[in-house]
């Protein structure tokens, strides 16, 4: 019977000691260091997609219907041909058609 109590005490402390750890305060930074802020993205900016400034793996995660190879066709045609006038002019891409670029007009801005 006096070990029941003794495993209940014990766990009484270290339930005790596991909630104080996880309810302490944070360490609060140096005067002398501001925080580090990350710039957003163009995308996170403007909620849009910059066919001119993005890369292939944004293109590939961000647009429905592009793969792999159509983000690094979008990519070689804007090395080769100069930045997109148009949202229109993706059409030039080999690979994609009216179905995809309707399915992604909305996410894509052209700067």
């Amino acid at each position: 019977m006096r070990t029941g109590y003794f495993y209940s005490l014990v766990f009484a402390l270290l339930t005790s000691t596991s909630i104080a750890v996880v309810a302490a305060p944070a360490v609060k930074q140096e005067a002398g260091n501001p925080p580090v802020v990350m710039e957003a993205s163009e995308k996170e900016q403007s909620g849009k997609i910059n066919l001119n400034a993005a890369d292939a793996a944004t293109l590939h995660r961000e647009l429905s219907g592009v793969g792999e190879a159509k983000a690094k066709a979008i990519v070689t045609y804007r090395e080769d041909n100069g930045p997109f006038a148009s949202i229109d002019e993706l059409l030039e891409v080999k690979g994609i058609g009216k179905a995809i670029l309707d399915r992604n007009r909305e996410k894509l801005e052209v700067n």
